[in-house]
């Protein structure tokens, strides 16, 4: 997957780049394209939240 995102950035940093048609050959969103274009690095990342504000404090559950 990186090696896709790695490829994508190269193609869409390019001065006659069509933003619109290397996502639609790449099959992503232009949403996920530009987002890709605009991180520092290119690894993948967790889904996982931060933080948990609506969970059950632990002192609740252990009782």
């Amino acid at each position: 997957m990186k090696q896709q995102r790695e490829e994508f950035v190269r193609l869409a940093r390019q001065a006659d780049a069509n933003i619109a048609e290397l996502c639609r050959r790449f099959c992503i969103s232009r949403k996920t394209g530009y987002k890709w274009l605009n991180r520092e690095d290119l690894d993948d990342r967790t889904r996982r939240p931060h933080s948990s504000p609506g969970r059950t404090p632990a002192a609740i559950e252990e009782r």
